[in-house]
């Protein structure tokens, strides 16, 4: 009996040591990565798809055992879509918070501002909202691209109107923003190649201002088709201005807003017909290894669809995640020189940058409602439907 309680002691004692060292593997200090994020201003309705893909792959490495066996914190702050904010609250996220490692933020003006932190303070970052060709002309070793670039993005719906013989085209575009003078600068160029004539350029700084007027010039040009590039709040401000001068032209396309699963929802009748360029889309066309089981993934964790924009938060993280593991270090000038030699396939497509950290791999394409419903009506072997015009 004696025997028997000895057995029984060493056994209890033996699970508490056991629950000691749980306790100090627990105890190791987190993988700290920090971002910001914006909960006001003209980046909130992108931004919210960004911060919930940031958090789904959290959730799901810390269930995996985290990042070289550390939990992963995340620390994300409301830039209230501003750049100086951004540009603080990044320096605070370092210098202060002490993090391990950034995310950026979405757009190209905030990302700019993130990255002169980062890059002064030698750390990687992974732009998963930027696709104006600017952050790359600064000969920064650190900012490296996701998004395929600004200039090539509207050169499929280009293409679809020449293939229709429509031959003319008006132009609006927020010149406050980089993202969108690069769009512009593409349409303008690739207009050229395919003898498309642009009856009407009119750029404009306050959408609420400024839109009505050149509007009014843009409806007596009388062009085939009219494109906005714009962030969605002028988006919204576009269709509701149409509606309310009862014009629409033959092809009507925009910048970012009609890839939100929820564009429909917001606009109603309003929204077919419309098209936009996507650097991706959560349908079973789209061939990327893991794709299925991100869109079903995030469904789960959020209750909607992602759009383009969670697909590029989540690529960068799974690539973060992949340097991590192959450098079995948290050296940011490690994981920075896997990255730049890296040629892989993400959720969001391949993924390739040249010497100045340019995505050269990945590709967009175009994207129309019909229906209620997105389709692929750009490039042919992706397509989900014809173009309607």
């Amino acid at each position: 009996m004696k025997a028997y309680l000895r057995c029984k002691l060493w056994l209890f004692l033996g699970l508490l040591a056991m629950c000691g060292l749980t306790q100090a593997v627990a105890g190791e200090p987190p993988v700290v990565i920090g971002a910001t994020a914006s909960l006001e201003g003209r980046y909130v309705e992108p931004l919210a798809m960004i911060q919930q893909a940031y958090r789904l792959w959290a959730d799901e490495v810390n269930q995996r055992g985290g990042l070289l066996g550390r939990q992963v914190k995340l620390i994300l702050y409301d830039d209230k879509s501003d750049r100086d904010l951004t540009r603080r609250l990044y320096i605070k996220l370092i210098k202060q918070d002490m993090v391990d490692l950034v995310f950026s933020p979405y757009s190209t003006p905030l990302t700019l501002a993130a990255s002169e932190v980062s890059e002064a303070n030698k750390m990687l970052m992974l732009a998963v909202g930027a696709a104006a060709e600017t952050p790359w002309r600064r000969g920064y070793r650190h900012l490296f691209q996701l998004y395929a670039p600004a200039k090539r993005e509207f050169i499929g719906l280009l293409d679809m109107m020449a293939r229709h013989n429509l031959t003319s085209l008006s132009v609006l575009y927020d010149e406050t923003s980089a993202f969108n003078l690069d769009m512009v600068a593409g349409i303008k160029e690739w207009a050229g190649i395919y003898k498309l004539d642009i009856v009407s350029w009119q750029g404009y700084r306050d959408g609420k201002k400024d839109l009505p007027g050149v509007l009014t010039a843009v409806k007596a040009a009388a062009a085939d088709g009219l494109v906005l590039s714009a962030y969605p709040p002028d988006c919204y401000e576009l269709i509701r201005l149409l509606g309310a001068m009862q014009y629409r032209p033959k092809v009507l396309a925009m910048t970012i807003a009609p890839v939100h699963p929820d564009f429909y929802k917001k606009v109603g009748e309003a929204a077919n017909g419309i098209l936009a360029p996507s650097q991706w889309e959560p349908i079973e066309r789209i061939p990327f290894p893991g794709t299925q089981r991100f869109i079903e993934q995030f469904k789960v964790f959020t209750g909607h669809l992602p759009s383009f924009h969670a697909a590029s938060a989540y690529a960068a993280c799974q690539l973060y995640e992949q340097a991590v593991e192959h450098a079995q270090s948290l050296d940011n000038e490690k994981l920075r020189d896997y990255i730049a030699a890296l040629n892989t396939v993400t959720v969001l497509g391949r993924f390739k940058v040249d010497p100045a950290g340019v995505q050269v791999g990945h590709n967009s394409f175009i994207i129309q409602w019909q229906d209620g419903k997105k389709e692929i009506v750009w490039p042919q072997k992706m397509q989900t439907a014809d173009a309607a015009f």
